[in-house]
């Protein structure tokens, strides 16, 4: 066994050698094993095109504690990862790489260009895989999963087809959202609104009788091209007689009816609304309700088409811009109005959405939506935070069919076949090349791919194997919890778990833990526009990754995002920096020892404090992660870690350490080597590398700390009398130390302390504690003490005198006192008198008057501690 450890801890010298010791050992894969409890989580799969950042990051971390936590409670714990082919984002890429040698996807062809594709996903897919590596998670790397892979292939293919047979998936003409750039349909989910400066441009529309004209208004007025109505409400008083009527489009010269439709709102505008069936959801239904015609004037690139007439060709800038022009030179332009709305944007490429009439395939949601809602309604998938639900229950229960056809060729291509010969359409489990209708050889697949949330919300499942019914299928699903930000609830998590209920009759995990998102020390989101984004794996060759993943779980709660600083990572680095050098101490002392991973049968007072301290933290850690509380349960950590353990039992344990009595030396080794292995076991999931690291040079049980047992609350260490006796001690302790800094006494000017007390054997049981922690010289303890000229410290249990000629010299301390006294109550006076002054409380910004009210507080506290302490010395 080592029990070395370089004097200072280096995160890049230890972290690869450990990861490759966890690899080799094998200690990330699991197995069915009936004689365990299953605990199963799937890794919300990263885009092959992505590259670590702090969300992932956080994510992955988070899923790492509970993986490590629950292997470490004995349950067989299995962490799938795996990666998702990203259909546009990928695509982009390639078509991207392909320009620069001035060639297209057509150019080439399908099947050459999914080469093209495949090649890139062996190049750069690997990638975020290795980054995660880095941060040290523990997945099962064995059963590594790609959305695109055999398996998951497969899966995807039998979900279609048997939800085409039920009548969940159907081919029809809808409005879909629309992508000019990426030149693809895009889901609900996935359009992002931003607020934009537009105009609602006025027009009249004259009947076809010359009786007047109707006025309304269009924030897209090329989208008039494809007008084929104009709706009012059918109570509107104003329309009444007008409906039924005919109107000439102007420009185009169609003729239009005047419907009424109670989708139209009487109160907003002139209660007159234009209907272009092709181009708005909205007007689509009203096309379909009173039978209008349909026309699209739109190419795929948002161009306008042949049905645009004299405009077609043109973009749909300048189709804009040209017929402004010519309404307002026929007279039709009534006015134009300046607005801020909000226009759905690509989450890929952030290019305005097209909404267009096209024939996509669909997925029929409301059958699917109803027992998604009522899963969560009954608890069987809880959500952690709970108020998530209201989100989840908004969307679900207003949600449309889902397009999932995209007009890519990277990604599962729906199983459909057309025959020209004969107009059949058949979907299939297999290939086909034969027509099962009329058997001709002409088939033709269909051109389009799934949406990649389509694959993705089979995951739970189909990295477990199925549609085959394996052992691992059977075993670890359902799963445990997913873990994911709050922002992906719609693409993903609702979808998990309605294809869950559908296809395996029960959900697809029990529990959703939704984090928020990090943000900079500001509170901004990071973005590439702002340059504030952080890169996880410099922050890791700088501070370590125990310090990146430290930082990211300390203060957060579920559901609300956090902000990220240089300042805590730093502070996280500290903290990794006092175990090691609490482990190096410890280490020192028991070198040439003999020293059993065991309790000694003898404990003295702070052995049983410390002892009931860690029981309670164990206790209290195991409860915090079954509640999702991680960070509340890394504070714990960090403070039993830094006070508890370092700053008081390791001070104390120097005692007997340096003592002369060998037998309380060993005894306290013991202890110190107990303490410590098994605080590293509760901090492991939080900081695996420095923890390994150090529980290898300890004396333990075991070959690694990843599997070794999570500790747990243990009845036999529960010392509360003791510890309380302790704590009354460290009470002292404290108020004499905090006495002694507030009057500058130096360390070495040490005194008999004077104890007021009833619980003369407590205080007596610590002296050499005083001694040491308190510069105590000794300690007297009686009922009550009467002395002249003695300092005083009030704690819960005593009343602890110091003479005040042993501490100080009185006129050179009143001299400093009243020099400090001076120049703290010209602050207070400056920044009072600022506050009184109407012209600087009037124009200087929030945050520096609250900066000087905070001062002014400060100093006014600090003058009431000087003049104290001048009092004192009276």
């Amino acid at each position: 066994m080592s029990r070395e450890l370089a004097k200072i801890y280096n995160p890049g010298e230890v972290e690869d050698r450990i990861y490759a010791f966890w690899l080799k050992g094998g200690y990330f894969h699991a197995e069915p094993d009936s004689k365990k409890k299953p605990y199963t989580i799937v890794i919300p799969p990263p885009n092959i095109t992505g590259q670590l950042h702090l969300g992932h990051a956080m994510d992955e971390t988070l899923q790492d504690i509970l993986i490590r936590w629950r292997r470490m409670q004995g349950y067989s714990a299995l962490w799938v990862p795996g990666t998702d082919h990203a259909s546009i984002a990928t695509e982009a890429k390639i078509v991207e790489a392909m320009h620069k040698e001035g060639l297209t996807k057509e150019q080439i062809g399908r099947e050459e260009f999914l080469k093209r594709a495949w090649a890139w996903k062996d190049k750069f897919g690997g990638r975020i895989e290795q980054q995660l590596r880095k941060l040290g998670v523990s997945c099962d790397w064995d059963r590594e999963r790609f959305t695109l892979d055999e398996g998951c292939s497969k899966a995807v293919r039998e979900v279609f087809c048997r939800m085409y047979e039920k009548g969940l998936i159907y081919r029809g003409e809808r409005i879909v959202n629309w992508c000019p750039h990426c030149k693809t349909t895009i889901s609900d989910a996935e359009v992002e609104f931003e607020e934009k400066d537009g105009s609602f441009w006025h027009l009249r529309y004259p009947f076809k009788d010359g009786s007047g004209y109707l006025e309304l208004a269009t924030t897209r007025p090329e989208t008039m091209l494809g007008d084929t109505a104009v709706a009012v409400h059918p109570e509107d008083e104003r329309y009444k007689g007008m409906v039924g009527k005919t109107l000439i489009l102007p420009l185009v010269g169609r003729e239009i009816p005047v419907v009424a439709d109670e989708y139209v709102e009487r109160d907003f505008g002139t209660g007159v609304v234009k209907i272009t069936p092709a181009h708005d959801p909205n007007d689509f239904e009203v096309g379909r309700r009173h039978h209008l015609d349909v026309i699209n004037v739109m190419n795929d690139d948002g161009s306008i088409n042949e049905n645009g007439g004299k405009y077609a060709g043109m973009s749909g800038l300048d189709a804009r811009k040209q017929i402004v022009k010519e309404l307002d030179e026929q007279g039709f332009l009534v006015s134009i109005e300046p607005i801020k709305h909000n226009v759905g944007t690509c989450y890929r490429c952030g290019s305005t959405i097209e909404p267009r009439v096209s024939k996509q395939w669909f997925v029929k949601m409301e059958p699917l939506a109803k027992p998604a809602i009522k899963a969560v309604r009954d608890k069987d998938v809880q959500f952690i935070p709970d108020r998530m639900e209201k989100i989840y229950f908004n969307w679900m229960e207003n949600i449309k069919d889902w397009c999932i056809s995209r007009q890519l060729w990277w990604g599962h291509r729906i199983p459909a076949w057309y025959c020209p010969d004969c107009g059949e359409m058949t979907v299939s489990r297999t290939d086909l090349d034969t027509c099962p209708k009329c058997g001709g050889h002409h088939l033709q697949q269909d051109p389009d791919t799934l949406d990649t949330w389509f694959s993705s919300a089979l995951w739970p499942f189909s990295v477990l194997g199925w549609p085959d019914k394996t052992k691992e299928l059977e075993y670890y699903y359902p799963t445990n919890t997913l873990v994911t930000a709050y922002d992906i609830i719609f693409f993903w998590v609702a979808r998990m778990i309605f294809s869950g209920i559908e296809q395996m009759g029960e959900v697809p995990f029990d529990t959703v833990f939704f984090h928020g998102l990090v943000r900079d020390n500001q509170g901004r989101k990071m973005s590439k526009s702002l340059g504030n984004g952080i890169d996880p794996l410099e922050v890791i060759d700088n501070y370590g990754a125990d310090a990146l993943r430290f930082t990211l779980i300390t203060g957060i709660s579920p559901g609300n995002d956090s902000r990220y600083s240089d300042e805590r990572v730093q502070a996280s680095r500290n903290f990794a920096n006092k175990i090691w050098n609490a482990s190096r101490f410890i280490l020192m002392n028991i070198e040439d020892k003999d020293v059993p991973d065991a309790l000694p049968k003898m404990l003295s007072m702070e052995d049983k404090w410390i002892l009931d301290a860690f029981n309670k933290l164990a206790c209290e850690i195991n409860d915090n992660l079954e509640k999702f509380e991680f960070g509340i349960a890394a504070q714990k950590l960090h403070d039993f870690l830094w006070d508890q353990f370092c700053d008081w039992y390791i001070e104390i344990a120097k005692i007997r350490l340096n003592g002369s009595d060998e037998a309380a030396a060993q005894q306290v080794r013991q202890v110190l080597v107990w303490v410590m292995s098994r605080t590293l076991a509760l901090l492991h999931p939080f900081m695996p590398y420095i923890t390994e690291e150090i529980w290898q040079t300890l004396p333990h049980t075991g070959e690694a700390l990843v599997t070794a047992p999570y500790p747990l609350y243990d009845e036999k260490l529960d010392f509360t009398e003791d510890a309380a006796k302790m704590e009354t001690i460290m009470a002292a302790v404290r108020g004499v130390r905090n006495r002694r800094s507030e009057m500058n006494v130096e360390p070495s000017r040490k005194t008999t302390l004077h104890i007021a007390s009833a619980k003369a054997e407590t205080f007596l049981a610590g002296e050499e504690i005083f001694k040491r922690l308190a510069f105590a010289t000794g300690i007297e303890v009686a009922p009550s003490f009467a002395l002249d000229g003695a300092v005083t410290i009030v704690t819960p249990d005593a009343k602890i005198y110091i003479q005040m000629d042993e501490l100080v010299d009185k006129e050179a301390e009143k001299k400093r006192l009243t020099k400090e006294l001076e120049t703290a109550q010209k602050g207070y006076q400056n920044a009072q008198a600022k506050l009184a002054n109407e012209k600087f409380m009037s124009k200087a910004p929030e945050k520096v008057v609250e900066g000087v009210r905070a001062n002014a507080q400060k100093l006014k506290e600090h003058i009431e501690l000087i003049q104290s302490s001048l009092d004192a010395l009276k």
